[in-house]
């Protein structure tokens, strides 16, 4: 009998039948994965226990065994927000815990010393809708044997007091405050109403907007900045009593944008929306805008309000600052290719050396018949052409030799009419507009030929069909900032504009680049824009282009005034080319290339040669017994410098003549009293540097 009772007990779970909603459910729970497993195998004092709390009107969770196994009722689940249904049959640190450090020690306390615990409004961290919030709770803890005597779990009979434990801090604080006011009705009448006058004033003096609608869209409530805001972008002031429909008839898609928002708040949702507002007409406007229902005494919603931020401005701001970083990147990217293309360009300098030397060499001495002569003059013009690339490299890098003289701009541009003109063609109509009496600007003039030139061919291939292009000059003055960074000062301002297909704004943000270029393959290298931005920073100047799709194109190319007098500047003598002394010639390269065709070179003109792959080799030599009559040395070199070289045999043999060369075409680090000369160059190059070094003495 007893084990036919045993065997109906362990199959029973009528004790889930008055269960309510969550009765149903744990009937239709897969407890497979539950620790409690399935309920028909629920020990009797389990069964008991869940069967009393289902039946219950009261809020009861019942933790179950030692991992705490939640098992509640209907009245208890709302409680636990969004937790519910998971947390039916699962550990409770599972969806407790947020607060398991709290509630752990307490259920743990009853498992083990089987006393109850009780505590009225008890608080506890919970995270049951999405967000932490401090509830309050009257709260019963009991321990509730098993069938076999020992603690099977932990009985809570609770009851949130939340809303009236914040309902009475908030009581209190206003009973605290009115109590201390409660000494005389005169003085509670006057500092009530001086409050009342400083709350008006804080609201009326305040930057933000706040105003309040009733139910039918009646403002009950605007202060002065918000009626300012509705002036500003709708050209009226709402008042107090005004209907939202009314004052917005006139424009329904405006007052659609509004009653949206209005239409949840006053539905009572509290929440925060950024938008723009207002007529184009007048102005449009970003705001922030908090939302809250407006609500009577006793608890009625009534209306709604606002308090508003007017965003624009600090909008426009981080706009300004984005765009400000974008900037500096694309500096930043600048200033890393231009490192990067000085060194090709160096590198391109040392590679042309040999081979300009060599086809003028070839050149020369006639070498072959017509046909060879054809092939020697074409390779001839090939590498003049890459020797004008790398002059564009150097120009983008900033490292291209400058002589920067006062130059007469005017006279320069209007020189150049002819020839841009021819350059362009006849479909093209050029005006040169260049003023006498212009300042002269601090430049290298073959530098701003090349320049202006480049910036002509541009225009002519942004005019296919033909337009008008504009050369014209002006002097400028800098006052305060510029948009090209240009320092406060004199400039003269030389303007190449055409009514070209102009730049969007995606290609005009990439214009300096070096080898971006809109021209098919094979016309263009795209370093053009690159050069001449190059060229106005060099010389302490700008590039400036302004440009839209159909509207043609303006680049400004900003030049310093000299400050020096022209007359002071004299032209450079041209050296008359003549038979060189006779003389032992060191040349120290660590190209074997360059070394090489630099040797033939200086045999032709009479030296004896002697090669050297670095300056501690030279060292070396010259300790060994040599006497160099002439040096020439590459500056940049593994080791010693071929500068530091020169300046430590002239010390010890002060008639020593010493020529410099240089792939970076640069003087940094180049003692200003040593002869320069730039790869690649050509034997006749090559001699009159040497004859103006012979001129000069040592």
């Amino acid at each position: 009998m007893l084990s036919e009772n045993a065997a109906r007990q362990s199959t029973d779970v009528s004790f889930l039948a008055d269960g309510g909603e969550l009765g149903v459910m744990m009937h239709a729970l897969d407890w497979s994965g539950s620790p409690l497993g399935p309920p028909q195998q629920w020990s009797q004092a389990l069964k008991t226990t869940v069967g009393m709390l289902l039946a219950a009107r009261a809020q009861i969770v019942l933790f179950w065994g030692p991992d705490f196994v939640a098992l509640y009722n209907d009245a208890y689940a709302p409680g636990i927000g969004a937790n519910h249904p998971r947390a039916l049959g699962r550990p409770a640190i599972e969806n407790w815990g947020e607060l398991w450090d709290d509630l752990e020690p307490l259920l743990s306390g009853v498992r083990q010393t089987r006393k109850t615990f009780a505590a009225k409004d008890r608080p506890f961290y919970v995270e049951r809708h999405g967000y932490g919030e401090t509830s309050y709770w009257d709260v019963s803890y009991s321990a509730v044997p098993d069938d076999d005597g020992s603690v099977g779990g932990v009985l809570c009979i609770v009851s949130e007091t939340t809303e009236r434990v914040l309902g009475e801090t908030r009581l209190r604080a206003s009973e605290a405050r009115y109590k201390e006011l409660n000494t005389t009705l005169e003085q509670r009448v006057a500092e009530r109403t001086a409050e009342r006058h400083l709350l008006a004033t804080i609201v009326e003096t305040t930057d933000g907007q706040i105003q309040a609608l009733d139910l039918d869209y009646r403002w009950l409530a605007i202060n002065t900045s918000c009626a300012d805001a509705y002036e500003r972008i709708y050209g009226k002031r709402p008042k107090v009593g005004d209907s939202l429909h009314e004052f917005l008839a006139d424009r329904p898609t405006h007052l659609a944008a509004a009653t949206a928002v209005w239409d949840r708040a006053l539905a009572g949702e509290a929440f925060t929306n950024i938008d723009e507002f207002g007529d184009p007409e007048f102005d449009r406007r970003v705001y922030e805008m908090k939302f809250e229902a407006l609500r009577a005494p006793d608890g009625t919603r009534i209306g709604a309000f606002l308090t508003g931020t007017d965003l624009t401005d600090r909008l426009e701001e981080q706009a300004r600052l984005a765009q400000a970083e974008e900037e500096l990147r694309q500096a930043q990217k600048m200033e890393a290719m231009g490192q990067l293309t000085g060194g090709v360009a160096h590198d391109f300098n040392n590679l042309l050396t040999p081979i300009v030397g060599l086809l003028d060499l070839f050149q020369r001495k006639g070498i072959g018949g017509e046909r060879e002569h054809r092939l020697i003059a074409g390779a001839s013009q090939a590498a003049e052409r890459a020797k004008t690339l790398v002059q564009r490299l150097l120009a983008f890098a900033r490292r291209q030799p400058l002589q920067a003289v006062p130059v007469n701009i005017s006279r320069l541009v209007a020189n150049m009419g002819a020839l841009i003109s021819s350059t362009t063609g006849p479909q093209i109509e050029v005006t040169v507009d260049t003023p006498e009496g212009l300042p002269e600007a601090m430049a290298d003039p073959n530098q701003v030929e090349m320049a202006i030139l480049n910036l002509s061919v541009n225009a002519r291939d942004a005019m296919p069909d033909g337009g008008r292009l504009c050369i014209s000059a002006k002097a400028r003055t800098v006052v305060s900032e510029h948009n090209a960074e240009l320092a406060p000062g004199a400039y003269v301002c030389i303007s190449v504009t055409d009514t070209g297909v102009g730049m969007d704004e995606t290609t005009l943000a990439h214009a300096v680049e070096p080898f971006f270029s809109t021209k098919g393959i094979g016309q263009g290298t795209g370093l053009g824009l690159s050069m001449v931005h190059g060229l106005a920073s060099q010389l302490g100047g700008a590039l400036t282009i302004r440009s839209a799709v159909g509207a043609g194109t303006t680049v400004e190319l900003w030049l310093p005034v000299s400050h020096a007098a022209a007359s002071a500047v004299d032209a450079a003598a041209e050296p008359k080319l003549q038979r060189l002394p006779a003389g032992t010639a060191l040349v120290v390269d660590d190209e074997p290339l360059v070394r090489m065709s630099t040797a033939e070179m200086l045999s032709e003109l009479g030296y004896s040669v002697v090669e050297a792959g670095s300056a501690e080799e030279a060292l070396q030599r010259v300790r060994e017994g040599l006497r160099p009559n002439l040096l020439v040395t590459d500056h940049l070199m593994p080791g010693m410098s071929g500068t530091d070289l020169g300046l430590a045999l002239r010390e010890q043999y002060p008639e020593l003549q010493i020529l410099v060369v240089s792939g970076y075409a640069n003087n940094e680090g180049i003692t200003p009293d040593l002869s320069r000369l730039t790869k690649p160059f050509r034997s006749d190059e090559l001699a009159a540097s040497l004859a103006s070094l012979a001129k000069a003495g040592p």
